[in-house]
């Protein structure tokens, strides 16, 4: 039986992984959105997990963290890290088998979750977590930086799959949206939502 979240539940933060791009996107906003995002981050002395590279938007949020000194843990599979893309100088680097092994790292480190845009890897990561929000494995919050509205197309989709009756309003509206890291970072320390279990 999956567990019932409480709604008195109030998340601690102290580690997010983000979920992104390992490209930098079409237009300037996306770096932006991860430079500000990880300046927030720091800000509230949040240890970064991330997938461990330095390209795309992840080079952008592992370069502030490095600047500032702050913690940041990288998790990157053995076969990724042999193309030479593994960011140096982390507090942590933890080399993993397969993007499964990574995936489950992420998930067991991190007090919370945030997806920035990004392609196929981003979405992987960010329903995973969400799949096993829903099969009660964890009580952890995902938010979605949207950028721009790069998230209203998956947003629309979801409301999509309410309307259809093959998910629950509740699992929908536990996802935390918000164009402003700031603003997101609040809304993923506000009370789990109550849901009765996927089946009930």
């Amino acid at each position: 039986m999956p567990k019932v979240i409480n709604p008195k539940y109030i998340i601690m933060i102290q580690r997010i992984a983000v979920f992104c791009g390992s490209n930098s996107g079409a237009s300037p906003k996306y770096s932006h959105a991860a430079s500000k995002l990880a300046k927030s981050m720091i800000k509230k002395n949040i240890e970064l997990i991330y997938g461990g590279a330095t390209v795309g938007l992840m080079k952008v949020l592992a370069d502030e963290y490095l600047s500032a000194g702050k913690n940041i843990t990288g998790i990157m599979p053995r076969f990724l890290k042999n193309k030479q893309i593994y960011q140096k100088g982390l507090t942590r680097n933890i080399p993993v088998s397969t993007m499964a092994e990574r995936k489950q790292k992420l998930e067991e480190l991190s007090d919370a979750f945030i997806a920035m845009p990004g392609g196929f890897g981003t979405l992987d990561e960010s329903f995973q977590i969400l799949t096993n929000g829903q099969l009660g494995m964890h009580q952890k919050p995902l938010g979605l930086l949207n950028v721009g509205g790069y998230f209203n197309g998956l947003l629309l989709f979801l409301d999509k799959m309410v309307e259809e009756k093959f998910l629950k309003h509740e699992y929908r509206n536990s996802i935390h949206v918000s164009p402003d890291p700031e603003e997101l970072l609040e809304l993923l320390e506000s009370p789990l939502p109550q849901v009765n279990g996927k089946w009930l």
